[in-house]
């Protein structure tokens, strides 16, 4: 899945102010006992053989974040596309106060709207020809936003506090840059697992290193 970020504003270090970075690792631990993802077994046989199964290995596209305000981080602008019939970016994660625009390029219509308590909205209906709506995200959370006409159209845009987001590369690396010194709540987040959170202190210069495996260890068993 691609991610954008949507982060605006002049960084710390052209300010003159001292800064630090958070960097580090995100990888995912699937449940003990489960399948391995390149099959065998039953997942041989023709009625389990289009059963998708989760690849804890090589899970990507996580997101880490400062869960937490951060001073006043300036405005920001992100885009959301409607492009063969499908959300383009399908992640958006940004920080809270960010302005969406939702642009529609395909010859057909898309009705955008949201069920999520954070923000609720409905778009209706229009063409590449109308003008293009926007959405300020004011409320932190996870909004889920579909078309009412065309059902695999599904994209999350992820509400944060801080301009202080950053994905993972391939290798599951990631780093927060310019961060002002001081002590954070550091989350990493992906669609598929429990978030965790880790508190960071980060130093005038120089970078800290936390690392996290995300799970399904911490949920209740029942």
């Amino acid at each position: 899945m691609k991610i954008i970020l949507a982060i605006s504003g002049c960084l710390l270090g052209a300010t003159g102010l001292v800064a630090g970075s958070i960097t580090g690792t995100v990888t995912a631990r699937g449940p003990e006992g489960a399948p391995a993802a390149s099959g065998g077994g039953e997942y041989q046989s023709h009625r389990y053989s289009l059963a998708e199964r989760i690849d804890y290995d090589h899970l990507q596209d996580f997101v880490v974040y400062i869960d937490q305000a951060v001073g006043g981080d300036p405005a920001a602008r992100a885009t959301v596309t409607q492009r063969n019939v499908s959300f383009d970016p399908p992640l958006l994660a940004i920080p809270v106060g960010t302005r969406v625009l939702w642009p529609n390029k395909d010859d057909i219509f898309h009705n955008v709207f949201s069920m999520s308590d954070a923000m609720p909205f409905d778009l209706g209906l229009y063409t590449k020809d109308q003008k293009v709506p926007e959405l300020t995200f004011s409320q932190l959370g996870r909004v889920d936003v579909y078309c009412s006409i065309h059902a695999k159209m599904h994209c999350i845009i992820l509400v944060l506090p801080s301009r202080f987001i950053a994905r993972s590369d391939a290798r599951g690396r990631f780093v927060l840059p310019d961060v002002p010194p001081g002590t954070y709540r550091v989350t990493a987040w992906h669609d598929r697992l429990p978030p965790q959170s880790k508190t960071v202190t980060v130093s005038a210069e120089g970078a800290q290193k936390v690392d996290f495996v995300l799970g399904l260890a911490n949920l209740p068993k029942y």
